[in-house]
């Protein structure tokens, strides 16, 4: 068994006002993909003025922030927050849920594109890898919060996490850093500079992010307010069941397409 680091959440306290690591980790993620979607757009030859460029990540650091937001109190905490509405606007003391992050950075997304006349997925793919950065600075903040970790295990690496039962358990959201972060992030950055297909490296990320959530949920506790779904699924694995599958529709139909516009030619 592994003992929990000794980290305060906390790093400096004035009075009402706080900064958490959990939220300081969200602005390094911001900053890394600042400076690196920009290499990702050259390297495809996209121009975006300087102001166009700030307005996009502007844009998606609202989706994700606005949209994750959203997502936890809707799908993982709703009667909480209807009888505590002013705690939805506390975001910097964790409660964010990816799958209504997602959302929110396609709907501000769709909207840039549109306002600047740009094709989604031109704009998209470029993106998709350094948001996987994002969510392993994310998960990692989730680990120093001692929440959202695993179900209870005798692996060697089991933790005993502050607040709980006093019983080790799985670091799911160290796996979930380097599943859905790191290796996330390889994958998809090695398709977008091998894979001409628009469209393919945003519609693989979103699989393959459900594919690595679904599995990291068989040993991640379910939060105890929602339990299984149909009685054996979390909620997580339900939301990432349907990213996976709508993943390889989508990728499917841009194949076809692909291959009709190549016959036609």
């Amino acid at each position: 068994m592994l003992r929990f680091p000794d980290i305060s959440p906390t790093i400096l306290k004035l009075g009402m006002f706080e900064i958490r690591w959990y939220g300081l980790l969200y602005i390094v993620g911001f900053i890394i993909g600042y400076i690196f979607v920009k290499k990702n757009l050259a390297y495809k030859q996209i121009k975006l003025k300087k102001d166009e460029y700030e307005s996009l990540l502007f844009n998606l650091m609202l989706g994700v922030i606005v949209g994750g937001r959203i997502g936890y109190v809707l799908f993982y905490n709703l009667s909480y927050y209807l009888h505590n509405p002013l705690q939805i606007f506390t975001v910097w003391q964790g409660g964010m849920s990816f799958h209504g992050g997602a959302l929110g950075v396609i709907v501000f997304g769709l909207l840039f594109c549109k306002k600047h006349k740009i094709n989604f997925y031109t704009l998209a793919d470029p993106v998709m890898p350094l948001v996987a950065i994002g969510l392993f600075f994310g998960r990692i903040g989730n680990f120093i919060n001692a929440e959202l970790y695993g179900r209870v295990t005798s692996v060697p690496w089991g933790m005993i996490f502050p607040h709980s039962d006093g019983k080790p358990r799985h670091p799911s959201q160290i796996y979930e850093a380097l599943l859905e972060g790191l290796l996330l992030f390889l994958i998809t950055n090695f398709m977008f500079r091998k894979i001409k297909q628009p469209g393919f490296v945003f519609w693989a990320w979103i699989g393959l992010y459900g594919l690595f959530r679904f599995l990291v949920e068989f040993v991640r506790e379910p939060d105890a307010h929602l339990g299984y779904v149909f009685g054996f699924m979390t909620t997580g694995q339900v939301l990432s069941s349907i990213m996976m599958i709508t993943s390889l529709v989508v990728i499917g139909l841009l194949f076809r397409q692909k291959n009709e516009t190549s016959n036609e030619e």
